[in-house]
């Protein structure tokens, strides 16, 4: 019955309705996921010409959904995607050429490569951040992140 009046009077609908749309769309998805945080990269990214020329420092984040049940029974690298090989996309990506205006564009770069060469990754969310930006005032650092799903994903 309490629970009935919390519900009723306290929650307001279009919240609850909301939350139940959110929790329904991460409880489709694997709960397994690796992550790799802060790789720290000098890359030529940006809009400004002096971005294309000196470069600066990017952090990237990147969180993979991928069933691991299999890798952790059997010890099998196979079975799991190898932290490695990701790490070299990311970074020729970053480091490397074609260079981007966006950061926009260099998460979606990121996915899309990790998506299309690793078919156990489910979804992937991606954030780029730039620690050190020229704006008026003070801030930690400014980026962005999205998330993809995989176009073979069932979820």
């Amino acid at each position: 019955m309490l629970a009935n009046y919390l519900v009723k009077n306290l929650l307001k609908p279009k919240l609850l309705s909301r939350s139940l749309a959110t929790s329904s769309r991460i409880n489709s998805t694997i709960g397994d996921r690796i992550f790799m945080k802060g790789l720290l990269f000098h890359g030529y990214h940006g809009v400004l010409p002096e971005e294309n020329v000196l470069g600066q420092k990017f952090v990237v984040d990147i969180s993979m959904s991928v069933c691991l049940k299999q890798a952790g029974e059997t010890d099998d690298l196979n079975q799991t995607v190898n932290y490695s090989d990701v790490y070299s996309q990311i970074r020729g990506i970053m480091e490397g050429t074609p260079h981007h205006q966006l950061i926009e564009s260099v998460a979606e770069k990121i996915a899309g490569e990790i998506l299309e060469t690793h078919p156990l990754v489910k979804d992937i969310t991606v954030s780029v951040h730039k620690p050190h930006v020229a704006l008026y005032g003070p801030l930690e650092s400014l980026g962005v992140e999205i998330w993809r799903q995989s176009p073979a994903s069932n979820i």
